[in-house]
């Protein structure tokens, strides 16, 4: 398995996961798209792939930095588009015109071409957001992004991890001294908003083993964190030879690959 950010932050995100089963071509599953769609064919190009190489997206839940750019790419690359019955909903009955839009359960893992699709719901102020685990025959890899808070059924769930695509938004620190409305920081800062560095970091000494190979720090807000707090936050943990990246909404992240055991 492995994994690459097209472009991660408020401004748009998207990020390309590619399974290998024990027989057979790769497949690959863009997560969520924010990205207008002539940056997503060029990244995607940068990257040696081109849209008709995606198998399918699925859409984490309806905010525009995640669904912005779906439609227009489903509709060029004829590619189906996952997504909870909520969030589907949300997006409302215009969204993917012309896109096929295939329901799931926001509670129940599924496979699709060889690679284990597990949603796991989050909070977040979304109709039915859900964080995803991916499984293939060698690696288990997590993306976890727009949740306000963790639940004991996302941490059972990030168990035994060989890779995880984990959101570290803000600094409890820039929000509060920022100049965000009173409303909108109270929003950032609850339950059903976004990850501090601090809950990243605990979410992450709480999944953290000796078979957790990469970790890369994701969603980063612009007005309110910097990659130097990052790193300050999980310096205080002991990732032994786990490896720690940040991905950027300009670059995204290189391919990263996942191996097996042994």
């Amino acid at each position: 398995m492995r994994f690459t950010s097209l472009g991660s932050g408020s401004q748009g995100n998207a990020l390309l996961v590619e399974g290998q089963a024990r027989a057979g071509p790769p497949t690959r599953v863009l997560v969520d798209c924010g990205l207008g769609l002539k940056l997503v064919l060029d990244r995607l190009a940068e990257r040696g792939l081109s849209a008709s190489d995606i198998d399918m997206v699925f859409v984490t839940h309806e905010h525009a930095d995640h669904i912005g750019g779906v439609a227009r790419l489903a509709r060029h690359a004829v590619i189906p588009v996952f997504a909870t019955h909520g969030t589907l909903l949300a997006a409302g009955a215009g969204a993917f015109e012309g896109v096929t839009t295939v329901p799931v359960s926001a509670h129940q893992a599924f496979e699709y071409q060889g690679i284990q699709i597990q949603p796991v719901p989050v909070p977040h102020d979304a109709r039915e957001p859900v964080s995803l685990v991916f499984a293939d025959a060698q690696a288990r890899f997590a993306v976890v992004t727009d949740l306000g808070s963790p639940t004991a059924f996302l941490r059972e769930a990030l168990q035994g991890l060989s890779g995880l695509f984990l959101e570290f938004n803000h600094d409890q620190v820039l929000l509060e001294q920022g100049d965000y409305p009173p409303s909108l920081k109270t929003r950032v800062a609850g339950d059903f908003g976004h990850l501090s560095n601090a809950q990243a970091s605990t979410i992450l000494a709480d999944c953290l083993h000796c078979g957790l190979q990469v970790v890369v720090a994701a969603h980063l807000s612009q007005n309110n964190n910097h990659p130097s707090l990052v790193r300050d936050a999980v310096s205080q943990l002991n990732l032994g030879t786990t490896r720690f990246d940040i991905a950027s909404q300009e670059t995204g992240s290189d391919w990263i690959r996942l191996s097996g055991p042994g």
